[in-house]
């Protein structure tokens, strides 16, 4: 078995570093994850069990351990503070969000935290678990924010989270997966308008994704009573394409 490069070896430390010359810092992970329920978006929350902030909503998180990677780290402290099977935390895909690394952003001590962000269809109910009291999806506003306070700098998170979901429904077909399996136009309108937090214009959303190759397919011979005494609604599957030629943008003057 071979030894392990010391002090002066090559791929060791350099002969002469000190790795204490500079103050030590803990490394932490935040993750933003976000679905829709009964029409609107929703926000996964956790209340803090101690200090500091006990009692507070918070970001599901935690310490990176010494041997673990920041996203190992994240799906650890996402199945213990919310009580999610290994099974669904494994299978989430989380897109690193950014870094968060001002120096008074925890009252403990310097802390730099790597946040992650998910928007997932068909999430169960979280329980709490860990430092975690409690576990919640909580509705969140047309603002790109939370109608609570969080604790440390957690608002700021999910804003960032929420701005970069929005963008990802701009590029992508991942708006289709809140959908039923077979689905109304406007049932996926409603999608984009519950996560980008604004209306749209309904013949100009219709002739877009109509318009996107692949994007969604007509169920022949397939239609929908939606209420109202217009003529039933045409239906509409996933289709085969991963990303939007073009991309379908936000309307301008979106929320910020």
């Amino acid at each position: 078995m071979p030894e392990r490069a010391g002090p002066g070896a090559p791929g060791g430390r350099p002969e002469g570093y000190d790795p204490y010359a500079f103050e030590p810092f803990a490394v932490t992970v935040d993750l933003a994850v976000f679905t829709v329920r009964e029409g609107a978006l929703h926000a996964l929350l956790i209340r803090r069990g101690q200090d500091p902030y006990a009692g507070a909503w918070a970001l599901p998180g935690g310490f990176v351990l010494p041997r673990e990677s920041a996203e190992l780290a994240a799906r650890r402290e996402l199945a213990e503070e919310t009580g999610l099977s290994d099974a669904v935390v494994a299978g989430l895909h989380l897109e690193q969000l950014r870094t968060y690394s001002e120096p008074d952003r925890d009252p403990r001590m310097r802390v730099v935290s790597v946040a992650y962000t998910a928007l997932v269809p068909d999430l169960p109910e979280p329980r709490g678990g860990g430092d975690a009291a409690h576990a919640a999806w909580v509705p969140a506003d047309g603002h790109r924010d939370l109608a609570v306070d969080l604790a440390f700098d957690h608002a700021r998170i999910l804003a960032d989270a929420r701005e970069r979901v929005g963008a990802k429904l701009e590029y992508t077909c991942l708006a289709t997966s809140f959908c039923p399996p077979e689905f109304t136009l406007g049932e996926l309108r409603q999608v984009y308008e519950t996560v980008w937090g604004t209306a749209l214009d309904r013949p100009n959303f219709r002739r877009k994704v109509l318009a996107t190759p692949g994007f969604v397919e007509q169920v022949a011979g397939a239609s929908r009573l939606t209420g109202g005494r217009g003529k039933p609604a045409a239906l509409y599957r996933t289709g085969p394409a991963t990303a939007l030629h073009p991309p379908l943008l936000r309307p301008e003057g979106r929320p910020s």
